[in-house]
Order: C-alpha cells, then sequence, then structure tokens
C-alpha cells in the first residue's frame, strides 16, 4: 500500500526539515502547525527557521505542489507526530503537545493509517499515545487492542539529526523503528524507506524510547566530565584546552571539549526523562545534568570577579563598564536558542550589570523577547570596539575567524578555548 499523502504534525526544527525531505522525494506532505505565521510562512515557499539548504529544498516544493502547510490536520495515510516534550516543574515530562496532536488527528484517522511518534518521550510515551487515540476514536482497532489486526499502526522513531546538517543526517543516519507490533514497525520502515539511504533497525517502542534517551544521557554524562573537569583545573590553575589535547593522546581517551553548559531541546532535556522514571537509578546521570546545569552559574562568578578586578584597576564605576556577549545560540552556527546556557547567562549578566551589556549573535536578526530592553545586538567589531570585558559562550565560525591580535591582551573569559 502506498502513502499517497504524509501529513506531519508540528513544522519546527524536526518537522519542516522532515516534511521537507519527503517533499522533495516526490511524496505530497501536508504539514500541520498550531502558528498561523508559520503555516504562512511555509506556503509562500519561505522558512521561519535556519537551517543549511532548508530554504531551498522548501521553496522547491510548494513551488512543485508537494508541500503545503495547514493550521489543522486532514486526512493522510501516515501521521509524523514532531512536537515538543519539554518539562514542567521538577524536571517532569510534559506530554500535553503529544496528547493535543492525538487528539488533533483523531477525528480525520481512517483505516489503514499509520501513525509515528518522532518526539523525544519517556519509556512509555508510545503506549499513551494509542491509548488517546482509541479513546477518541473507539470505532478504530488500534495495536494495544487488536495486536497485528490493529485497523491503525503505531510506532515512534526517534530524530538523531545534528543541527547544521539536518538535511544530510535525515537520509544518511540510520533509524530506530519501535513498531507496537511487528507489523507496525514494518508499515514504518516502508513509510522511512522512502527517503532514507541509512538502515531502518527495528525494535520495540519501549526500546526506542529508551534509545534516544540513552544517546543525549551518554553525550550528556561525556561532556559533563569534561565540564567538571574545567572547574576542577580553573582552581589548579591549570589551561583545560591544553589539558585535554595532552589526555586525549592517550589511544583509548576521547574527552569532549567543555563549555559554559549544555543547551538545546535534547541534551538538556531527555536525561531527565531518565531520572523522573527511574529515580533511585538513575544517580550518574541526575548527577551529570546537575554538572552541566550548574556551569553557567560558574561562568556568572568569573564575570563577577573579572568586573570587580576591572574596577579596581580602572577606578571606574560599575555603570561605565561595558560587557560583551559572544552567542546566543545552544551550539555553533545556528539560530536556536532553546535551554541554550549562552542565552542564560547573557540574560542573568544584563540582569545584574549596571553598566551596558552587548551581544554578538550572527545568526539571528532581533533579539528574543526574553533579553529585549536589556541588550543591544551588534556585530562582533562593535563588540570588540567598546567592550572592557569580552565573554566568549559559543565557537561560532565567526568567532573563530576573529583577529587573535584584536583580542590578545583583552579582559577575556573563554569559556570555549577558541581566544587562547
Amino acid at each position: 500500500m502506498n502513502f499517497n499523502t504524509l501529513s506531519v504534525i508540528g513544522l519546527g526544527y524536526i518537522g519542516l526539515p522532515t516534511a521537507a525531505v519527503f517533499a522533495a522525494r516526490g511524496t505530497p506532505v501536508v504539514g500541520v502547525d498550531i502558528n498561523p505565521q508559520t503555516v504562512e510562512t511555509i506556503n509562500r515557499g519561505a522558512v521561519h527557521i535556519v537551517e543549511p539548504d532548508l530554504d531551498n529544498i522548501v521553496q522547491q516544493a510548494v513551488s512543485a505542489g508537494t508541500l503545503r502547510a495547514v493550521g489543522q490536520p486532514v486526512s493522510a495515510d501516515a501521521f509524523l507526530i514532531a512536537v515538543p516534550t519539554p518539562f514542567r516543574e521538577g524536571h517532569q515530562p510534559d506530554l500535553s503537545a503529544v496528547n493535543a496532536a492525538a487528539n488533533a488527528i483523531a477525528p480525520v484517522l481512517k483505516r489503514g493509517d499509520l501513525v509515528v511518534l518522532e518526539s523525544t518521550s519517556p519509556v512509555g510515551t508510545t503506549e499513551q499515545m494509542a491509548d488517546w487515540l482509541a479513546q477518541a476514536r473507539p470505532d478504530l482497532r488500534f495495536p494495544q487492542q487488536a495486536g497485528e489486526a490493529a485497523d491503525v499502526m503505531i510506532a515512534y522513531c526517534p530524530e538523531r539529526v545534528l543541527p547544521g546538517k539536518v538535511m544530510v543526517e535525515l537520509i544518511k543516519n540510520d533509524r530506530v523503528i519501535g513498531g507496537m507490533t511487528p507489523r507496525c514497525s514494518q508499515r514504518a520502515c516502508e513509510l522511512y524507506n522512502l527517503i532514507l539511504e541509512g538502515e531502518c533497525v527495528v525494535t520495540n517502542a519501549r526500546t526506542a524510547e529508551m534509545c534516544k534517551l540513552t544517546e543525549n544521557s551518554f553525550r550528556d554524562v561525556n561532556i559533563a566530565f569534561a565540564n567538571e573537569l574545567s572547574l576542577i583545573c580553573a582552581d589548579q590553575q591549570i589551561n583545560v584546552w591544553e589539558l585535554i589535547e595532552l589526555a586525549n593522546r592517550h589511544p583509548r581517551v576521547n574527552i569532549l571539549q567543555p563549555g559554559p553548559g549544555v543547551g538545546g531541546h535534547c541534551i538538556a532535556i531527555d536525561p531527565w526523562f531518565i531520572v523522573a522514571q527511574n529515580p533511585q537509578q538513575a544517580r550518574l546521570i541526575r548527577t551529570a545534568r546537575e554538572v552541566n546545569d550548574s556551569k553557567p552559574d560558574w561562568v556568572i562568578e568569573q564575570v563577577k570577579k573579572m568586573l570587580a578586578e576591572c574596577l579596581a584597576e580602572t577606578n571606574q564605576r560599575p555603570s561605565e563598564i561595558t560587557i560583551a556577549c559572544f552567542g546566543l545560540a545552544f551550539k555553533p552556527d545556528i539560530d536556536d536558542l532553546r535551554e541554550s546556557p549562552a542565552m542564560a547567562i547573557t540574560g542573568q549578566i544584563a540582569r545584574w550589570h549596571q553598566g551596558a551589556t552587548l551581544v554578538v549573535e550572527p545568526n539571528i536578526t532581533t533579539l528574543p523577547s526574553k533579553l529585549q530592553g536589556l541588550v543591544e545586538l551588534v556585530a562582533a567589531h562593535q563588540a570588540i570596539d567598546q567592550a572592557d570585558i569580552l565573554v566568549m559562550l559559543v565557537d561560532h565560525t565567526e568567532f573563530r575567524a576573529l583577529d587573535a591580535g584584536k583580542i590578545a591582551g583583552r579582559r577575556l573569559i573563554d569559556t570555549k578555548g577558541i581566544w587562547r
């Protein structure tokens, strides 16, 4: 059975690229988003997020008639749900967007449809989604009720792409397919094989859910080791960047690079889903999260110490000192500010510092609402010329290319080690 129409629910950093890739391969795609501005932007062939090649692919797909956006779900043969799954107070998973998506597609489901959840989720969410759909559509049979004889097939397939390389990795990377039944997995594989050059690796839904959480928790623990090492080295007056270079010469050691914290909608959030469901067992995972979550506070303390030194040396008032923060995104060369430690650090500096706070972020043109009225968005050369203290937070390519001579000798806090 072919897929005559695919519906992608949620047109954000994962949903829109996914919709665009399927549409570019000839599958008619209807994207659904609750934001009218997002819908309008896509329907005129433009994009609302920064991702290499995405704008061209969307423009071509819209022009070819294989991609359009709407505000409410319509009938389709397959539904991919790619909505946010943040956490609430106390680091408890918030599945309200998944629930809303399930209730939105339920009225248009028909026999033979496939529903795939892509949103990173706690173990058991796919089964919970299937229950929500069954409650909304008692006239249809679902896998938890009818097994292989179900009318609607349901699977989980987590995205595992790197921002900045999404359009390539959506096609090249292997995909973990967790169907609620073998038939569900087979049908999901048929869908993803329309675009994949990588392999569909089949498992069950719960294992697929845990696989995504495990991948990001593994990275989080390793980043926490590097970040903790940077604190120790600062205390011991050791250059952590040199230390890591030396240690990594060991054939079985590969320490990651420290930074101002951990951001994004994956690594900064996913480990908490494991901790929330396994609070007694997930001791290392919890500690790693706490180490990485506390790193921005340490950076703020370094800025305060440098400000105090600056005031003592120059006899200026705090209001006369300008601080420039380089970078707001959660990682290099993207515009994604979600859970960004650089954003959090910049906001804190702007709120307590009495003088001017400048921000350099080459991937955005407008400040996020949280920073409007608190900071000024400027070009790199302006910040270097005007600021008394430079705070390197994100190692964008543009920052790596800056003239080292203009930075040498300046009061500098470099959390990425690129200006040392």
